[in-house]
């Protein structure tokens, strides 16, 4: 049993399972549906050194956050601050300067992505900046 953080509560995880695309949780202690409910859509949190490793090339959204982001030319672009998805690729949410700016995370876009080093390069489309900047 592992414990995690859902929301701001500290809960015992007892089964995990696929149903779609979802992840579900049983939880110790959430044994009605109206529990359960009440913790729909919350965030849950897993201690990194407790987190399945990934294939290469796949990147937990928390490690993103934080990276420095660079064009080609080695020009900030701004820092990646969260997400956005809206069932099309996932959206990264730069802050340049003050400004939100959003970058598809696409492996044609996003083209050299280090977590380690808090470092994403990425090849803009032409536009990108000033469709952002409307």
């Amino acid at each position: 049993m592992r414990q995690v953080t859902v929301g701001s509560r500290s809960l015992e995880v007892e089964n995990v399972w696929r149903h779609g695309d979802r992840v579900i949780f049983k939880f110790r202690g959430v044994d009605s549906i109206s529990d359960a409910e009440k913790l729909a859509g919350a965030e849950v949190s897993i201690p990194k050194g407790e987190r399945a490793d990934l294939p290469d090339g796949e990147y937990f959204q928390t490690d993103l956050i934080g990276c420095t982001v660079f064009d080609r030319d080695g020009k900030v672009v701004g820092t990646v601050e969260g997400w956005q998805e809206y069932g099309g690729p996932a959206l990264l949410e730069v802050n340049a300067n003050g400004r939100e700016v959003l970058i598809p995370f696409a492996k044609s876009i996003c083209i050299e992505i280090d977590p380690g080093q808090k470092r994403i390069v990425v090849d803009l489309p032409e536009g990108l900046r000033e469709l952002n900047a409307e």
